[in-house]
């Protein structure tokens, strides 16, 4: 089994063939099987279109509801949803960051099933280089607008396109400050104009009713999470500089 060219090189034009071929594509689990370093039920699927001249199958992550673990502070069942609403909010802000994700019926029940990007495992946050700066602020300001509470070092993978990318978002979005992140590098720097552009749209899309994104939200998330989407948007736009630690944890572990 080779995986596609486009879990080797997915750009944005990509992205809507990739997500038709996530959501229709006919599913086997792949020989890896079980990712196990995943607190939650993981498995590596290829995803094959019936189409005369079809390209090769897809490789992708796929996360059945029902192997969530239960969590006290998060309701049970939402977590496969919460990694669909990242991808849209990063889909949104055209950030690029959480690779092509849909909501869908699989071998194990419903779930997420996420595009796999091929990457070297031993590259993660910690190994990264000075160029990487501007997508690491994209992504530390991504982390605090969905609440995102466990952003490992491992949880920042670089494409074989040198694009960097963040995956498990499954906890996010709650209503309480929940950011857990190795990502303090901008703290208190100021957020550069063209991000909080960015960000101001976002917020017009989230608080218009009649936006698609706002419509899909309602179907993901609680109308209080989406209150406290939106009340985090004003802050950072308002301050127009990147988060502090506050009180509490707010690293998490283990940091990898």
């Amino acid at each position: 089994m080779t995986d596609s060219e486009f879990n080797r090189v997915c750009r944005p034009q990509d992205v809507p063939r990739i997500l038709r071929w996530l959501a229709e594509g006919r599913m086997r689990e792949a020989h890896q099987g079980v990712l196990r370093w995943s607190s939650n039920s993981t498995f590596l699927v290829t995803l094959a279109l019936d189409e005369p001249n079809a390209p090769e199958a897809l490789l992708a992550v796929y996360k059945p509801q029902r192997g969530e673990r239960p969590l006290w502070d998060f309701p049970d069942g939402t977590l496969c949803r919460r990694e669909y609403a990242a991808f849209l909010v990063s889909q949104a802000l055209g950030w690029q960051i959480v690779p092509p994700t849909v909501l869908r019926d699989g071998l194990r029940g419903f779930g997420s099933v996420q595009l796999y990007i091929a990457h070297n495992p031993e590259v993660n946050y910690f190994t990264l280089d000075e160029s990487f700066r501007p997508a690491l602020m994209k992504i530390a300001a991504f982390d605090y607008v969905i609440n995102n509470a466990d952003r490992k070092g491992g949880h920042c993978i670089v494409g074989e396109d040198g694009h960097l990318w963040g995956i498990d978002h499954g906890i996010g979005f709650h209503t309480a400050p929940k950011l857990r992140t190795v990502i303090w590098d901008f703290a208190g720097e100021p957020i550069p104009q063209d991000l909080l552009a960015d960000l101001e749209r976002l917020y017009c899309e989230v608080e218009t009713p009649t936006e698609p994104l706002r419509y899909a939200l309602n179907e993901l998330l609680a109308e209080s999470e989406i209150n406290a989407l939106l009340a985090r948007l004003r802050k950072l736009i308002q301050r127009r500089e990147y988060p502090r630690p506050g009180p509490g944890p707010n690293y998490p572990w283990p940091p990898v």
